[in-house]
């Protein structure tokens, strides 16, 4: 049973100076003393600092590698140090802390639990192009993931022991290869994929992923993604893995 204790909250962070110490506060606040990770993806502001004075530890990164590469020294840091899980959780407080046991308790009959937005819980919307290839991937990885997803590029997420030793040796790096990719691999390594409604909130700083601009490039970025991700050969979750989750009783 994987619980609190044994696991890890991980928080990537990019030039999030203005929001990652009220974010940590609210972790420990409401989550007591579970140990909370913050990655320094190369950031030209405090980050580090802000995020050390509130309590977090953090690894600083020289440059810039992206959401996927952070994770990845996330997932190696959480095998290292003993935990059995990880919870990936944003900097600029759009995710609320509250969802994290039910993300970690998700894991005793799944090996990724995805805290969605678009599945009963709140009132996050988006439109255009982004929210139509949302759909449409959504529709696909459910299909190779073999369970109903409707929100596969959310970064709330919990990571149980079998998809986080996979990822600690194979977590792509690439322009969301954190989202669809990562669960292209994780269910061609057998991994059992769930989801759990979440409601997101408003960005408390810093600067968002996605402007307009990039929203139109959205579609074509995210169906190549998924190209990239098919055609890679599968890998296979370590010899050294953790007993598969148990299902819950019919």
């Amino acid at each position: 049973m994987v619980s609190l204790d044994s696991t890890l909250i991980v928080l990537p962070a990019f030039n999030e100076e203005a929001s990652v110490g009220d974010v940590v506060r609210e972790i420990q606040q409401k989550l007591g003393s579970v140990a909370c990770l913050v990655i320094d993806d190369g950031s030209s502001d405090d980050t580090t600092r802000v995020a050390r004075e509130a309590g977090a530890t953090v690894v600083t990164l020289p440059l810039n590698l992206g959401v996927g590469g952070a994770m990845r020294v996330g997932f190696r840091y959480a095998l290292e140090h003993g935990f059995t899980s990880v919870v990936q959780v944003d900097s600029d407080g759009q995710h609320n802390p509250e969802s994290v046991p039910d993300l970690v308790a998700g894991l005793s009959a799944a090996d990724i639990v995805i805290g969605a937005r678009f599945a009963g819980s709140g009132d996050y919307e988006v439109r255009g192009p982004r929210k139509w290839a949302m759909k449409v991937l959504s529709g696909i990885l459910s299909k190779i993931c073999g369970t109903r997803l409707t929100d596969t590029t959310s970064g709330f997420k919990a990571t149980g022991p079998r998809a986080l030793a996979l990822f600690a040796e194979n977590y792509p790096a690439e322009y969301l290869g954190d989202t669809i990719e990562a669960l292209v691999i994780a269910a061609r390594a057998g991994c059992v994929v769930t989801q759990i409604p979440v409601s997101m909130r408003p960005r408390a700083g810093g600067t968002p992923s996605h402007n307009p601009v990039k929203a139109a490039l959205y579609l074509a970025r995210a169906f190549m993604a998924l190209l990239v991700a098919l055609m890679r050969p599968s890998v296979s979750v370590p010899t050294h893995e953790a007993p598969r989750p148990t299902s819950p009783a019919a």
